[in-house]
């Protein structure tokens, strides 16, 4: 049993799993962060914008089909400032590391 355990902190730091999971449970817990800005803050403001209000429920409709693009640019938002936020902290924090590689 001492054996395993030995074993699995030497994975842990080797392969640096626990930062993995770290960074993971933060993505996880800022995903919901930025789902509730776009909605709760930035969407009404669309809304006011937009002739009818409700943008979520805008749908485009070619003959029998019907493309939910409403939906479809909420998520997209989602994404924008989700990789944007991601990209200024990389960016933020490969600034550090440039200077130790010099």
């Amino acid at each position: 049993m001492v054996w395993e355990i030995g074993f699995i902190q030497e994975f842990l730091k080797k392969y640096q799993v626990l930062g993995l999971a770290v960074a993971f449970v933060i993505g996880v817990a800022s995903t919901k962060l930025v789902n509730a800005l776009v909605t709760d803050i930035l969407m009404p403001v669309v809304g006011a914008v937009i002739p009818g209000g409700d943008w979520r429920a805008a749908v485009l409709e070619l003959g029998p089909v019907k493309f939910l693009i409403g939906d479809f640019i909420g998520a997209l938002i989602d994404f924008v400032i989700i990789a944007a936020v991601v990209f200024i902290v990389i960016k933020f924090m490969m600034k550090g590391d440039a200077t130790a590689k010099r």
